[in-house]
Protein backbone atom coordinates (compact mmCIF):
# COMPACT_ATOMS: atom_id res chain seq x y z
CA UNK A 1 0.00 0.00 0.00
CA UNK A 2 0.75 3.35 -0.58
CA UNK A 3 0.17 6.46 0.58
CA UNK A 4 -1.13 9.00 -1.78
CA UNK A 5 -0.76 13.13 -1.56
CA UNK A 6 -4.19 13.16 0.64
CA UNK A 7 -2.36 10.83 3.43
CA UNK A 8 -4.94 7.73 2.41
CA UNK A 9 -3.99 4.56 1.20
CA UNK A 10 -4.98 2.97 -1.87
CA UNK A 11 -4.43 -0.44 -3.65
CA UNK A 12 -3.23 -1.67 -6.75
CA UNK A 13 -6.22 -3.25 -8.60
CA UNK A 14 -5.99 -6.45 -10.90
CA UNK A 15 -7.98 -4.51 -13.49
CA UNK A 16 -9.49 -7.25 -15.06
CA UNK A 17 -12.63 -9.09 -14.20
CA UNK A 18 -11.32 -12.69 -14.18
CA UNK A 19 -9.02 -11.49 -11.11
CA UNK A 20 -11.91 -10.50 -9.38
CA UNK A 21 -13.18 -11.94 -6.25
CA UNK A 22 -17.09 -10.70 -5.43
CA UNK A 23 -17.52 -11.51 -1.45
CA UNK A 24 -20.55 -9.83 0.48
CA UNK A 25 -21.47 -9.41 4.33
CA UNK A 26 -25.07 -9.23 3.52
CA UNK A 27 -27.21 -11.84 1.34
CA UNK A 28 -29.62 -9.55 0.51
CA UNK A 29 -27.22 -6.45 -0.42
CA UNK A 30 -25.53 -7.09 -4.24
CA UNK A 31 -25.74 -4.05 -6.13
CA UNK A 32 -25.59 -5.28 -10.07
CA UNK A 33 -23.99 -8.15 -9.46
CA UNK A 34 -24.33 -9.73 -13.10
CA UNK A 35 -21.55 -6.98 -13.95
CA UNK A 36 -19.16 -8.54 -12.98
CA UNK A 37 -20.28 -12.43 -14.81
CA UNK A 38 -21.05 -10.40 -17.72
CA UNK A 39 -17.66 -8.48 -17.72
CA UNK A 40 -15.89 -11.62 -17.47
CA UNK A 41 -17.76 -13.60 -20.33
CA UNK A 42 -17.09 -10.61 -22.66
CA UNK A 43 -13.46 -10.35 -21.75
CA UNK A 44 -13.08 -14.12 -22.25
CA UNK A 45 -14.81 -14.60 -25.42
CA UNK A 46 -12.85 -10.96 -26.46
CA UNK A 47 -15.69 -8.91 -27.46
CA UNK A 48 -14.27 -5.90 -27.77
CA UNK A 49 -11.54 -6.50 -30.02
CA UNK A 50 -13.90 -8.97 -32.58
CA UNK A 51 -15.96 -5.21 -32.37
CA UNK A 52 -12.72 -3.43 -33.11
CA UNK A 53 -11.95 -5.67 -36.23
CA UNK A 54 -15.73 -6.09 -37.49
CA UNK A 55 -17.37 -2.63 -37.22
CA UNK A 56 -16.05 -0.41 -39.31
CA UNK A 57 -17.69 3.19 -38.91
CA UNK A 58 -15.29 5.23 -41.27
CA UNK A 59 -14.68 8.60 -40.43
CA UNK A 60 -18.05 9.25 -39.33
CA UNK A 61 -18.04 10.84 -35.52
CA UNK A 62 -17.53 8.30 -33.32
CA UNK A 63 -15.97 5.73 -35.34
CA UNK A 64 -13.25 4.96 -32.64
CA UNK A 65 -12.58 2.07 -30.40
CA UNK A 66 -16.20 1.28 -30.99
CA UNK A 67 -15.49 -1.97 -29.09
CA UNK A 68 -15.44 -0.16 -26.01
CA UNK A 69 -18.85 1.45 -26.78
CA UNK A 70 -20.35 -1.64 -27.29
CA UNK A 71 -19.08 -2.99 -24.15
CA UNK A 72 -20.54 0.14 -22.23
CA UNK A 73 -23.99 0.07 -23.86
CA UNK A 74 -24.28 -4.11 -23.05
CA UNK A 75 -22.93 -3.23 -19.12
CA UNK A 76 -25.54 -0.36 -18.90
CA UNK A 77 -28.29 -2.70 -19.93
CA UNK A 78 -27.73 -5.58 -17.92
CA UNK A 79 -27.40 -3.00 -14.79
CA UNK A 80 -31.36 -1.88 -15.91
CA UNK A 81 -30.22 0.89 -18.04
CA UNK A 82 -32.88 1.84 -20.67
CA UNK A 83 -31.55 4.65 -21.78
CA UNK A 84 -27.95 6.18 -23.53
CA UNK A 85 -27.80 8.65 -19.83
CA UNK A 86 -28.30 5.40 -17.67
CA UNK A 87 -24.45 4.57 -18.99
CA UNK A 88 -22.99 7.06 -16.53
CA UNK A 89 -24.23 4.81 -13.58
CA UNK A 90 -21.17 2.49 -14.72
CA UNK A 91 -18.72 5.45 -14.16
CA UNK A 92 -19.41 5.96 -10.39
CA UNK A 93 -17.16 4.29 -7.46
CA UNK A 94 -14.92 1.58 -9.11
CA UNK A 95 -17.10 0.22 -11.62
CA UNK A 96 -14.90 0.82 -14.22
CA UNK A 97 -12.20 -1.56 -12.16
CA UNK A 98 -14.76 -4.54 -12.26
CA UNK A 99 -15.70 -3.94 -16.33
CA UNK A 100 -12.08 -4.21 -17.24
CA UNK A 101 -12.70 -1.24 -19.60
CA UNK A 102 -12.89 2.16 -19.47
CA UNK A 103 -16.67 3.21 -19.66
CA UNK A 104 -17.60 5.54 -22.35
CA UNK A 105 -19.83 8.99 -21.77
CA UNK A 106 -23.24 9.05 -22.36
CA UNK A 107 -22.53 11.89 -24.71
CA UNK A 108 -19.59 9.34 -26.48
CA UNK A 109 -22.38 6.69 -26.88
CA UNK A 110 -25.02 8.94 -28.12
CA UNK A 111 -22.94 10.43 -31.08
CA UNK A 112 -21.64 6.37 -31.87
CA UNK A 113 -25.22 5.11 -32.19
CA UNK A 114 -26.08 8.44 -34.40
CA UNK A 115 -23.39 7.16 -36.95
CA UNK A 116 -24.99 3.90 -37.55
CA UNK A 117 -26.70 2.94 -40.59
CA UNK A 118 -28.34 -0.28 -41.61
CA UNK A 119 -25.02 -1.59 -43.13
CA UNK A 120 -23.44 -0.75 -39.75
CA UNK A 121 -26.05 -2.41 -38.09
CA UNK A 122 -25.38 -5.88 -40.48
CA UNK A 123 -21.34 -5.26 -38.63
CA UNK A 124 -22.92 -5.96 -35.63
CA UNK A 125 -24.50 -8.77 -36.44
CA UNK A 126 -21.33 -10.77 -37.22
CA UNK A 127 -19.83 -9.86 -34.17
CA UNK A 128 -21.33 -12.51 -32.89
CA UNK A 129 -20.01 -15.76 -34.30
CA UNK A 130 -16.34 -15.03 -33.51
CA UNK A 131 -17.42 -15.31 -30.25
CA UNK A 132 -18.97 -18.22 -29.42
CA UNK A 133 -17.16 -21.48 -29.81
CA UNK A 134 -17.53 -24.09 -32.60
CA UNK A 135 -20.51 -25.18 -31.35
CA UNK A 136 -22.35 -22.22 -31.45
CA UNK A 137 -24.36 -19.98 -28.94
CA UNK A 138 -25.91 -21.38 -26.17
CA UNK A 139 -29.46 -23.38 -27.22
CA UNK A 140 -32.49 -21.51 -25.00
CA UNK A 141 -33.73 -23.03 -21.90
CA UNK A 142 -35.85 -25.58 -22.18
CA UNK A 143 -39.52 -25.67 -19.88
CA UNK A 144 -39.12 -28.69 -17.36
CA UNK A 145 -41.29 -31.88 -18.66
CA UNK A 146 -43.90 -32.31 -15.91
Amino acid sequence: MNPNSEGTFSMPSSHTPSGLVVAFDDDHAVANAGLALTATLTERLGVEAVVDELVDLGDRPGHHRPGRKVLTLLHAMVAGGDAIDDADVLRTGRTQEVLGHRVMAPSTLGTFLRSFSFGHIRQLDRVARPCWPERGPPAPARAPKS
